[in-house]
């Protein structure tokens, strides 16, 4: 009697699982059925080491430990789990700003998430990019990412960087970490700013709003609510009626650290009424966006790609 699955198990499985199965060949000498699922499945011997834990293998119909033999002529199955990578979506509007065989370099549209939050989710810059570089599905640890090596927030537009290998992935992934990366933003904030300056204060996740987070100036509270290091350099370009046109450079890459360092010291971006930013008319999102992006090319170098700001953002500007 087989050990497989009950018929309430089989109907509970998420939408998108599917069965393969695969046969060891005749005179193959007998192996580990945690590797030889990796090699007849085409997966990681991580992954088929996972499976294998999560019972979702059978060897002739009954399940079995990583490490018990398989002759050949015995037949494996694997309930393949939904895909985690991005559905590609080609027809999704994001500009290619430059792809060689290490990088791509896209300007994400304002309203557009980085990449899915969860299995078959669309609509996304990672589904765009895998749409017209499938590669990118099979990059860096996490499949759901699209090979990107950074995220944007959903309504701030501009460059973002993704790796086309995974040794692409690992050396940009590791300039991130060291800091290495120069990423520059335009934004607009509330009030005339006469001089530039640096926010070196630690951001944590707002505990009295989970959408924000919170300057934590205070070392024992930051201590306390896990708050992480963030650097946030200004410049002003040019004052317009009560506001300034900001150059920003971040060093590191905390969720909102532009927004929430900047109304940290009173000057919110315009738009912005998460952060207490001002309205202003004819403006449907924060003023931020992803204009300049310099880094270590892995195939030697440095590269420096720019992106002017886009229509709606320069609308709002010459309103001023």
């Amino acid at each position: 009697m087989s050990d497989g699955p009950p018929a309430s198990e089989a109907a509970r499985a998420p939408e998108g699982e599917r069965t393969e199965e695969r046969v060891v060949p005749e005179g193959a000498s007998p192996d580990r059925l945690d590797r030889a699922v990796a090699r007849l499945f085409g997966v990681s011997r991580g992954k088929a080491m996972e499976w294998i834990a999560e019972g979702r293998v059978r060897v002739d119909g009954r399940r079995a430990p990583k490490g018990s033999q398989v002759a050949g002529g015995s037949r494996l199955s694997v309930r393949v789990p939904p895909s985690d990578a991005p559905v590609a979506q080609p027809e999704l509007p994001i500009r290619i700003v430059h792809a060689d065989e290490h990088v791509v370099v896209a300007d994400k549209p304002a309203g557009m998430p980085s990449h899915p939050l969860k299995a078959r989710e669309t609509g996304t810059a990672a589904n765009a990019l895998v749409g017209r570089f499938p590669e990118l599905a099979r990059v860096g640890p996490a499949p759901r990412e699209g090979g990107l090596v950074h995220r944007l927030d959903t309504d701030t537009s501009g460059l973002l960087l993704a790796a086309r290998t995974d040794a692409a992935h690992a050396a940009l992934r590791a300039q991130f970490a060291a800091r290495t990366v120069e990423k520059g933003y335009l934004a607009l904030v509330a009030g005339e700013l006469q001089a530039g300056g640096e926010i070196a204060v630690p951001l944590a996740h707002d505990p009295q709003d989970p959408r924000r987070v919170r300057a934590a100036s205070d070392p024992d509270w930051a201590e306390a609510h896990g708050a992480r290091p963030a650097l946030t350099r200004f410049e002003p370009r040019e004052r317009r009626r009560g506001f300034t046109l900001v150059d920003v450079e971040i060093a590191t890459g905390v969720m909102h650290q532009i927004r929430a360092h900047l109304a940290f010291i009173g000057h919110p971006l315009a738009g912005d009424e998460l952060y207490g930013g001002p309205r202003l008319t004819g403006l449907s999102r924060h003023f931020l966006h992803a204009a300049r992006l310099r880094f270590a090319h892995p195939a030697g170098g440095r590269a420096h790609f720019e992106s002017a700001l886009p229509p709606d953002l320069a609308r709002i500007l010459e309103t001023l």
